[in-house]
């Protein structure tokens, strides 16, 4: 006979089976360490998703994580702010900004649109973000809008539709694309600095 977990243990393996990047063998691993540390690393890290559930929201002005009403980079006057990266994650967005090569703002979607699974312009954000520019427009800020979704078939759809969207809207904008110096069919988070850096640099009109 196999063994059987108990109920809890189970079903703590069942919620870190849901996180990305965990699959069963390796969600079971992570239960089993937790628990077997739990004075420290259990403790750990209910209180650490305790605060975040509390205290962390979504910025008011680029949808990106952050404690309070306006995000560090919104605040920071250094911005450009005539220029605005639309990315498809705040961890796209962590990479860019890494790569030390955009100067400017960003809006972060909440993913990319994925017909076949239901999620469309309203599921990731667009209404916020079409707001967004429309008033970096009228205040004859922004400059350019540069879309920067990864270069896989969800993330061109998603470009094609904003890009679309953006030109009928604002013809006066400059709407770019980063260059394909992305290889295609890679997520931006896990592209290396130098080439978001050049991708960044070389970003086309579209």
């Amino acid at each position: 006979m196999s063994i059987r977990l108990a109920p809890a243990v189970e079903e703590l393996i069942r919620t870190l089976s849901a996180l990305p990047g965990l699959g069963p063998r390796s969600a079971q691993r992570a239960a089993f360490f937790l628990l077997q540390n739990r004075k420290g690393a259990l403790d750990e890290l209910a209180s650490a998703l305790n605060t975040a559930r509390r205290g962390v929201g979504r910025c008011r002005l680029c949808n990106t994580f952050t404690e309070g009403d306006i995000c560090s980079v919104c605040a920071d006057e250094d911005r450009d702010p005539g220029l605005i990266c639309v990315v498809e994650s705040v961890a796209d967005q962590m990479a860019l900004d890494a790569s030390l090569a955009w100067p400017g703002l960003y809006f972060v979607l909440n993913g990319r649109l994925s017909p076949v699974e239901g999620i469309g312009p309203a599921d990731i954000g667009m209404p916020q973000l079409l707001k967004r520019i429309g008033a970096g427009v009228e205040e004859g800020v922004l400059r350019e809008a540069v879309v920067a979704t990864s270069y896989t078939p969800e993330g061109d759809a998603t470009a094609y539709y904003l890009i679309d969207a953006l030109k009928k809207r604002w013809p006066q904008l400059r709407v770019t694309r980063l260059a394909r110096g992305l290889p295609s069919g890679i997520e931006i988070e896990y592209t290396d600095l130098s080439t978001i850096a050049n991708a960044v640099y070389s970003r086309r009109d579209v």
